[in-house]
């Protein structure tokens, strides 16, 4: 494995990148794209304080095609070191998935009502739900040939649906991600001139089971609780026809459309 300040060499395909890879849905799309022998290489992301055991595990599976790149997605340096990291790819990535958010930690918990609403809690689950994913793209563009076909998804949720919304609650958690479907929306009518063959497009993982789902499990029927290798061969699956007619918009795990 290559350290994140070697200049990377020039693979004849490009790359994908997931953000968030090293547990959960992230970690599982990590390594069913390692296992896909079209990849030539991919570029996964951790924040400094992860725990880098399974990706380790998937380079010694794998050698040569994992790039491992610290990156917290709040930290605005960090997003400016990804883009001279990008930078050195001839082709651009094909495929980027942001696949890093937040649901609760330690105090910071889905709120049941108005009176649990707390402000510095709503600014975390926005700066990392809907800011970290923009920023995201924001460095990953530059990079990209205008005319390249690619596809940029982040994990969204069934809850950040506006028009679906029909329980209330988790106020935090709900509006972090509706923000994140319109800034992609936004950034995919934006790309129709600045690259015009990219897919923009939100992704509702269906409920797996990953530490951010765990403790809300206790009444999810079995069957409807799905494993990581589960979700991603589903959500690569529906990746995997994109083209630039299906930007901006909002896909459920089977490829049907999720209303705003």
């Amino acid at each position: 494995m290559q350290s994140e300040d070697a200049r990377l060499s020039k693979p004849a395909r490009p790359v994908r990148l997931v953000v968030g890879a090293n547990r959960g849905i992230g970690l599982a799309l990590t390594a069913a794209q390692l296992a896909d022998a079209e990849v030539e290489m991919l570029v996964a992301t951790h924040r400094g304080s992860a725990d880098l055991s399974a990706l380790r595990a998937l380079d010694q599976r794998w050698p040569g095609k994992l790039e491992m790149f610290e990156l917290d997605v709040c930290r605005s340096a960090d997003h400016l070191r990804l883009v001279d990291f990008l930078a050195d790819l001839t082709n651009g990535v094909d495929l980027a998935i942001h696949a890093a958010g937040i649901l609760h930690d330690g105090d910071l918990q889905p709120e049941k009502a108005l009176a649990s609403c707390d402000a510095d809690h709503l600014m975390r689950l926005f700066q990392i739900n809907s800011i970290g994913p923009l920023m995201t793209a924001k460095a990953l563009m530059p990079s990209q040939p205008r005319k390249k076909p690619f596809v940029f998804a982040a994990l969204s949720a069934m809850v950040g649906s506006i028009g679906d919304n029909r329980l209330g609650g988790w106020y935090g958690y709900r509006a972090s991600k509706a923000a994140l479907n319109q800034f992609l929306r936004t950034l995919s009518n934006e790309c129709r001139f600045s690259h015009p063959n990219a897919a923009v497009v939100a992704l509702h993982p269906g409920t797996t089971d990953t530490g951010l789902s765990r403790p809300f499990q206790q009444r999810i029927e079995s069957d409807k609780l799905y494993d990581v290798e589960q979700t991603a061969d589903r959500l690569l699956n529906v990746l995997g026809g994109l083209s630039s007619a299906d930007s901006g918009q909002f896909y459920n795990w089977n490829g049907s459309n999720i209303p705003w």
